[in-house]
């Protein structure tokens, strides 16, 4: 009676040791794949997982991250016979465990022996100046036919990036020195350039101020002239109203005459000018003075009282008056 209770107890251990054994927990960013009596069963996702005992087994456990596979150096022939050292860097990720799985034995493997060789086919094609210069060009090609050809691995290739590209030290010294030349020549082109633009803007700012200074030149003449102009305008205008105010006043022509010829005397004022009278202007000033001495008309001067001539009685013209 005793045995059976042991029995049972024993019985319970092992089956809870079975079952907490054949539970499984996978993480995140993990899929596991499971076997049924050696046959695909099912893909776990993330979480807590139970398998039948002696039955089914995890066969693969695949991380579904992005991974990074980098490539060791390798040679590689240009299409101009030249043979440089190329390492390139592979991203990629699972998106499919079971063709992972069942796909191809090394994936991993067979991933870095193809991109070894697309790499050698697309460089093939190209010069050592392509290949140095073109990139993107030859990471966008490899991108594209390592995602093609891993397909059926279930891998999908996001990306593939060159790390070196190492050609022979002979090239890279020729390269160099033929680096340095072109450096040397845009250095003389550049140099002549700036000689010539110097020269140039020099020349054109020479030429710019020679015409401000013949543009202020001609300003300052015409500005003279206006004013020589405005002056003798002035000058006119004032003779002008002169004149008109000694006809209103009634003067005649001898006075009229002789103002003109005192404005004349102001406009030269005490200067060392050339004044030509004309030949009526001095005849009526004279005729103006003469007239004056006779009559005494004009005479300003006070006049003293005339005396009274005793003028001796002719005999033979008694009877006649003088006059």
């Amino acid at each position: 009676m005793m045995v059976l209770p042991i029995v049972i107890a024993v019985v319970v251990i092992i089956v809870l040791i079975l079952i907490f054994t054949n539970i499984q927990i996978v993480p995140q960013a993990h899929e596991y794949i499971l076997e049924v009596l050696g046959k695909y069963k099912s893909t776990w996702k993330a979480g807590i997982h139970v398998k039948v005992p002696f039955f089914s087994r995890i066969v693969k456990k695949v991380s579904v991250k992005e991974q990074v596979l980098d490539t060791p150096p390798q040679p590689v022939i240009t299409k101009d016979n030249v043979t440089m050292q190329i390492d390139a860097i592979v991203y990629y990720h699972i998106y499919d465990s079971k063709l992972y799985t069942y796909g191809a034995a090394e994936p991993i493997v067979a991933l870095a022996n193809l991109s070894a060789t697309t790499l050698r086919n697309i460089i093939g094609g190209m010069t050592l100046d392509e290949a140095l210069t073109s990139r993107d060009v030859i990471n966008a090609r490899l991108t594209e036919l390592l995602d093609v050809a891993t397909d059926p691995w279930g891998i999908k290739v996001t990306r593939v990036e060159l790390k070196n590209i190492l050609p022979p030290d002979e090239i890279r010294h020729a390269m160099e020195k033929e680096m340095k030349a072109e450096r040397d020549r845009r250095q003389t082109i550049l140099e002549a350039e700036g000689h010539k633009q110097a020269v140039i803007t020099r020349a054109e700012g020479d030429k710019q101020a020679m015409v401000l200074a013949a543009e202020g030149e001609r300003d300052a003449r015409i500005a003279r002239a206006e004013g020589e102009a405005k002056a003798l305008k002035l000058a006119k205008e004032a003779e002008a109203a002169g004149l008109r105010a000694l006809r209103e006043a009634g003067a005649d022509g001898t006075v009229i005459e002789l103002k003109r010829f005192e404005t004349m005397q102001k406009i030269a004022d005490g200067k060392a000018s050339k004044i030509i009278i004309p030949t009526d202007l001095m005849t009526s000033v004279s005729k103006n003075v003469v007239f004056s001495e006779t009559t005494g008309i004009g005479d300003t001067t006070s006049e003293a009282e005339p005396e009274e001539v005793q003028i001796p009685e002719d005999p033979c013209c008694k009877d006649k008056i003088f006059r």
